[in-house]
């Protein structure tokens, strides 16, 4: 926890700051103190809150915050285990953005069984008045944590179709599609989840949000999307990494920097 907080802090004070989010805190950390004189109450940290320990302990965790002098910005949670209904943990994070003075709530959703469901739930919170939005897993430990490009797309397009934000966390470290060299999975590629969503926006079908998740040529890639560096982005909110330099090599390189963009959404997680 010291080296994230102050790897963070860092970052924020960097000349990149605009494109790095808020801190990502499990819940756990939180809980168990971790946090403590890390924090001067005066530097007004922003960070988001990770629901690891569950649903039904994220109040408690998100009552010790404010007085560490910190502004929670977002609260993310896993609403079920892949395979398991999402319904009734969509439900229940619903409550909890009916009791946030502020903040966005995201509700972490498998892309599995009862998805659909779960996304038109979102909607209607989102039709009341209540900042909450979806979020996806795109990598992991296992194979089947990363989607299909035409899994995701078909994802991407639903969300589009309901007027549901949505961010991305895990095996997106890098701007373009590729093959990991230590694991052999296949990750997704960041920019090609801004293409595809600048696409979505503009009304493309499935088959073409799919075909540009599935691009691994750099240039056509970044010069279909830096034609659209003004665009509005209204699907997307964002990313979690665990890296704010890889990410960031990436977006010099191919020319993509912007700082009006908060795109990388995270890092430096503890």
């Amino acid at each position: 926890m010291p080296d994230a907080v102050s790897a963070h802090r860092r970052h924020r004070a960097a000349w990149y700051a605009d494109l790095v989010g808020p801190l990502l805190l499990p819940a756990s950390a939180v809980t168990a103190g971790e946090l403590d004189g890390l924090i001067d109450p005066a530097e007004g940290f922003v960070v988001g809150l990770i629901g690891d320990t569950g649903l039904d302990r994220l109040p408690f965790a998100l009552s010790l915050l404010p007085p560490l002098g910190v502004t929670v910005r977002q609260v993310e949670a896993p609403v079920a285990k892949r395979g398991e209904d999402p319904q009734p943990g969509v439900a229940e994070l619903v409550k909890l953005a009916e009791r946030l003075d502020s903040g966005s709530v995201y509700a972490e959703i498998p892309l599995t069984f009862g998805l659909m469901g779960a996304l038109d739930a979102v909607a209607e919170a989102r039709a009341g008045g209540l900042p909450v939005a979806a979020k996806f897993r795109t990598g992991g430990l296992a194979a089947e944590l990363f989607p299909t490009p035409a899994e995701l797309a078909a994802v991407i397009r639903a969300c589009r179709d309901r007027e549901v934000p949505f961010k991305l966390t895990a095996g997106l470290h890098h701007a373009v599609r590729h093959v990991d060299s230590e694991t052999g999975f296949t990750h997704h590629g960041f920019v090609n989840v801004l293409a595809a969503t600048l696409a979505a926006t503009e009304g493309a079908g499935v088959d073409t949000i799919a075909e540009l998740l599935t691009v691994r040529d750099e240039r056509p890639l970044a010069r279909w999307t830096d034609s659209r560096r003004d665009a509005a982005r209204p699907l997307w909110a964002g990313f979690g990494s665990c890296s704010i330099v890889e990410p960031l090599t990436d977006l010099i390189r191919l020319g993509l920097m912007n700082g009006d963009d908060d795109l990388v959404n995270g890092g430096d997680r503890a």
